[in-house]
């Protein structure tokens, strides 16, 4: 009963949101019949072709040549063997280009691999990568990741190609086509990202209409009593299936599986309207998340006492969650986008992308910094950030030669702004323990003010060119570019005072080679470098043994670079890449002794990855790799810890997932997956540990046809063996991992 109020009171809290895209709708669909008929003559009439089919048999022609080696505009890259992994994707001012055309290190999974995992959020994805590390607890307050052994928050996610406008702390992926994944710096290449990503960064592909029609309704079930429910419309409609309409709206609700009253409630909203011409192409995506949460799980950090960490905790002593019930995390995203292509001739072709992100965030949370005994003691913290977000970018690319080498030259500039507001309040302490913890009575808020001042200002602003020349049929590509930015940012006291700005500018090159001795082979390496926005100092905790000296500080962009070499070999069925890197970075963290939070030195990491995707033999799909990383500190303040292991940085990341269509039952698919992580350093004095381990994963799937319509149904269990450990370290603290959790769905295809 209780689950069918909430069910109403969200679907009241929407009917403003849902008017608005029913409107829209509507307009779209009247606007395409009205081309069609103005096209046809009337709008009963057939089109020519239509007759032409119903009076004429043609024979059978058998037609023959060589696979398409490029993209079709408009259309996502095919889907690799085994569904799990696309043939290519964006690859910033590039374009969209097949991996094995692509002198960098990418993976592109499909939305056939987020269905069948039952991923909700970007972090259920990258999971599968062992390049890739969540630094956050599962249903915390946000997500965050390393790529390559450095941290990367959700602002280093670009929707469709332009930064800021997916939700600042989960990104939802029920509305989502592929998750591109670019490994290294790569500020040339998409523009400087707000929050300045070393390690690499993603983009989201949204969903898009078919040629045929979509209709899929999916039931599912989170232990431990999170139900929810997912609706996917999908329409073509229009002269040649001109216009489309892709409609996804979810909401779940419910406890999870930490113990103590954790639950969250999701609701989520998307619409994706494109038109596709024989030259104009368009597209509009519309997008309302709203999530809230109670209980959300806090990161663990260690009292420093007399200059010395304490030992680290425990986890297998830690049962239920330690967060305080009364503690929450709400969010509201609100975000539209708009994208345009105008091919002027067959060799040149203009675009221009274009959106804006409204954020709202209110988290009561109790940080959490404990002592050798588990316990800590703190204020309850209620934390309000108001975001306002617009990112465009316009740019052209053309085809030309000279003599026997091919140029594809892109120009492109890129702009993006943000504006933050923040409100913060401590009140009420709070002492609890994190292998016992104690319900505190909730603090009075009462009379609190909801209006958050401005804080500050981001403007990222760029320039960009890079030409890609190739001879002898494409086997050897060089790509050559340049990227001009200027970073403009200013932070602000609550009256308005402005504190602090910085005006900087710089030029971030980049060379790649990339060369196919065999149509199925590819060799390329790469120097690439990235202006990086650097983290301004954390606000909190300001008073205690473990405040920040310096809270809220900001610091002047700096410049990161990475060599890399690899090796792709398609064997058609299955791929191997293989890739050596060293990324070399300025570090940030605080100092132990006078808790100033600063530029520290530099992290140099050097590494080799290998990933394999693919279908090696029928009816069994894998899905991994290993990354092997030295992250080394240098250059350090005095050089107290030059040769040190970096934070949160294991040497020895594996994950291995599998697939397997037994041939005794049609339609079922048993999964299992091993995602292992060597220890890590706490301090950067690396005197502090966390234990390296392993977490086992298996899953099933059955689909059948029944009445006429496709039923998938699903089951999948993470951290079967319900193993307790610290996932991951950072400078931020230790990752409690997530208990054992099943996810169960049945799907409906109409």
């Amino acid at each position: 009963m209780q689950s069918t109020k909430n069910t109403y009171a969200y679907l009241a809290r929407y009917k403003t949101q849902a008017s608005t895209i029913g409107t829209i709708l509507l307009a779209f669909s009247s606007a395409s019949f009205a081309a069609e008929a103005n096209k046809s003559g009337t709008p009963n009439s057939k089109k020519a072709s239509e007759v032409q089919n119903e009076e004429l048999t043609l024979e059978t022609v058998n037609v023959s040549g060589s696979a398409i080696k490029g993209p079709v505009p408009g259309e996502p890259m095919p889907v690799y063997a085994g569904g799990q992994v696309a043939t290519g994707g964006r690859v910033g001012i590039l374009g969209d280009k097949s991996f094995m055309d692509t002198p960098y290190s990418v993976i592109n999974y499909t939305k056939e691999l987020i269905q069948n995992q039952q991923a909700t959020t970007l972090a259920d994805v990258v999971a599968n990568d062992p390049s890739i590390r969540n630094i956050n607890p599962r249903f915390g307050r946000f997500d965050q990741f390393t790529i390559r052994g450095f941290n990367l928050v959700n602002s280093e996610v670009a929707f469709n190609g332009l930064f800021g406008l997916v939700p600042t702390y989960t990104v939802p992926l029920e509305g989502v086509e592929r998750v591109e994944v670019l490994k290294g710096p790569n500020t040339l290449l998409n523009g400087m990202s707000p929050s300045g990503a070393v390690g690499g960064t993603i983009n989201i592909v949204p969903k898009r209409a078919s040629d045929d029609p979509i209709t899929s309704v999916t039931a599912t079930y989170a232990s431990k009593n999170v139900f929810g429910g997912h609706v996917d419309l999908g329409r073509r409609f229009g002269t040649d299936n001109q216009f489309g309409i892709r409609l996804n709206a979810v909401h779940q609700d419910g406890q999870t599986s930490f113990s103590n009253n954790q639950s969250i409630e999701r609701g989520l909203v998307t619409v994706g309207l494109d038109f596709r011409g024989d030259r104009l192409r368009l597209s509009t995506d519309i997008s309302h998340l709203e999530n809230r949460g109670t209980a959300p799980l806090e990161r663990v950090g260690l009292r420093t006492i007399s200059g010395q960490m304490v030992k680290v905790p425990d986890a297998d002593r830690i049962d239920r969650n330690f967060a305080q019930q009364w503690s929450y995390a709400n969010t509201i995203d609100t975000s539209v986008a708009f994208r345009g292509e105008y091919d002027i001739t067959s060799t040149i072709t203009t675009y221009a992308g274009f959106g804006a992100r409204r954020g709202r965030y209110d988290f009561l949370r109790v940080p959490v910094s404990v002592d050798a005994l588990g316990n800590f003691s703190a204020r309850s913290n209620r934390f309000i950030r108001d975001e306002d977000a617009v990112s465009a970018e316009t740019g052209i690319r053309a085809k030309f030669d000279t003599g026997f080498v091919n140029h594809t030259v892109n120009l492109s500039a890129n702009l993006f702004k943000i504006q933050f507001n923040n409100l913060e309040n401590e009140f009420g302490t709070v002492s609890s323990n994190i292998y016992n913890p104690i319900d505190n009575i909730a603090p009075n808020r009462s009379g609190l003010s909801n209006s958050a001042p401005r804080a500050g200002e981001t403007q990222l602003e760029s320039f960009a060119l890079t030409d890609t020349l190739s001879i002898l049929d494409d086997r050897v590509q060089l790509t050559l570019g340049a990227r001009r930015q200027r970073v403009i940012g200013k932070t602000y006291r609550a009256d308005g005072f402005k504190t602090a700005e910085y005006d900087e500018n710089g030029l971030t090159p980049t060379v790649a080679l990339l060369v196919k001795p065999t149509e199925n082979l590819s060799l390329y390496g790469n120097y690439i470098e990235a202006l990086s926005q650097t983290p301004s100092a954390p606000t909190s905790p300001t008073t205690g043994p473990d405040r920040v000296a310096n809270p809220g500080e900001i610091f002047p962009p700096t410049k990161s670079k990475q060599v890399e070499a690899g090796v792709k070999l398609d064997m058609g069925r299955y791929t191997t890449t293989l890739s050596l890197f060293r990324i070399e970075r300025p570090s940030t963290f605080i100092d132990p002794i006078t808790r100033v939070f600063a530029l520290n030195g530099e992290q140099h990491n050097i590494g080799v990855e290998l990933n394999v995707f693919g279908e090696p033999v029928d009816g069994v799909r894998v899905l991994g790799g290993f990354m092997l990383l030295d992250a080394e500190l240098k250059k350090t303040s005095g050089g107290i810890n030059d040769g040190n292991t970096a934070v949160g940085v294991a040497r020895t990341n594996v994950n291995l997932g599998a697939e397997w269509d037994p041939s005794f039952l049609s339609g079922l698919t048993l999964t299992a997956r091993t995602i292992y992580t060597g220890d890590q350093y706490v301090n950067e004095a690396n005197t502090r540990e966390i234990p390296d381990w392993t977490r086992f994963d298996i899953g099933s799937r059955y689909t059948f046809k029944s009445g006429g319509k496709t039923i998938t149904l699903r089951a999948n269990v993470e951290n079967v063996f319900d193993k307790r450990y610290w996932s991951t370290a950072s400078t931020f603290g230790l990752t409690y991992a997530t208990p054992r959790t099943a996810f169960l769905s049945a799907t409906i295809d109409f």
